[in-house]
């Protein structure tokens, strides 16, 4: 039996839905078996920084189960390769993410209770997760719309830059959906509990300029200079401490469910941690010599 889609995945848009995702109003033929999960999901490295690429811009980018295995992967090899000191993650096209495609699934049987909640902690929440627990920084460059799934995978990220035609849709309740994804829990801590029932609830367009308002995104930037701020952002993010990065990070992810004494404790211990780095002593050998550090990232 097909899987039927999830809350993870973004349904077909009505006809006179101009806000819908436009790949998902002509659902998209699936991946051709001739395709690669390698041309699906581009890769390079250049000045320690990772660059990940959605590359199915016929399909605005929809996210299927290979693909998402792959990111997953990729974010995890960061997180352990010592010569990769940042992240980007971007995608080609008009659309940065539509939501999951699972029609490159594995093929299920028939559905039994509890079949969706595996479903969602063992696919888009585990991929959120990988975004959120890769100890390098993950930059998102949104060169386009990013919705349901979309969103939050470039929500999860450290840093959001967003193209000016960038685009943000909470699409789960335009089809009677609860958000998955993480949907619910990131947007309350970015932007609050009342803005995020209203985006929720709602389910309407944002602007990138709106975004940047609300606090969604870090910056916005013209369509042309996307990928060159994205590249600067990440090389700057290269050439810093990056496990005092990682600790930072985790720190501040932490934070938001834990009390003061929990926060504080862990961090006096990411302190003590972070000073038997060499990038530790190189900064305060800097400090003390007056000059510029040099961090290797070790």
């Amino acid at each position: 039996m097909t899987p039927s889609p999830s809350p993870g995945s973004v349904p077909p848009a009505a006809p006179d839905d101009p806000d819908e995702p436009t790949a998902r109003a002509n659902p998209v033929d699936p991946v051709d078996p001739v395709d690669t999960v390698d041309s699906l999901v581009l890769h390079a490295t250049d000045n320690g920084v990772s660059w990940l690429t959605l590359n199915r811009p016929d399909a605005m980018n929809a996210v299927t189960w290979d693909q998402r295995e792959r990111l997953i992967g990729r974010l995890a090899d960061a997180s352990a390769d010592p010569d990769i000191r940042a992240v980007v993650l971007t995608a080609t096209g008009k659309g940065f993410c539509a939501g999951a495609d699972l029609r490159g699934a594995p093929p299920a049987g028939e559905r039994v209770a509890g079949d969706v909640a595996r479903m969602i902690r063992g696919g888009a929440q585990r991929l959120i997760t990988a975004v959120l627990d890769c100890e390098k920084p993950v930059i998102a460059a949104v060169n386009g719309t990013a919705a349901g799934l979309g969103a939050h995978l470039a929500l999860a990220c450290d840093l959001v830059l967003a193209a000016e035609s960038a685009r943000f849709i909470e699409v789960f309740v335009r089809r009677g959906l609860v958000p998955d994804g993480g949907g619910a829990y990131l947007l309350p801590r970015l932007i609050g509990p009342q803005r995020a029932k209203e985006l929720l609830f709602f389910g309407d367009a944002l602007s990138a300029a709106e975004a940047e308002r609300l606090g969604l995104v870090n910056r916005v930037v013209p369509d042309g200079e996307l990928a060159k701020t994205a590249r600067e952002w990440a090389e700057r993010l290269a050439a810093g401490p990056t496990r005092a990065l990682a600790l930072t990070k985790q720190l501040v992810n932490a934070s938001l469910d834990a009390d003061r004494s929990t926060a504080f404790a862990a961090e006096a211990t990411a302190q003590e941690i972070n000073m038997t780095t060499a990038d530790a002593q190189e900064g305060v050998a800097s400090f003390v010599a007056r000059r510029r550090p040099a961090f290797r990232g070790r």
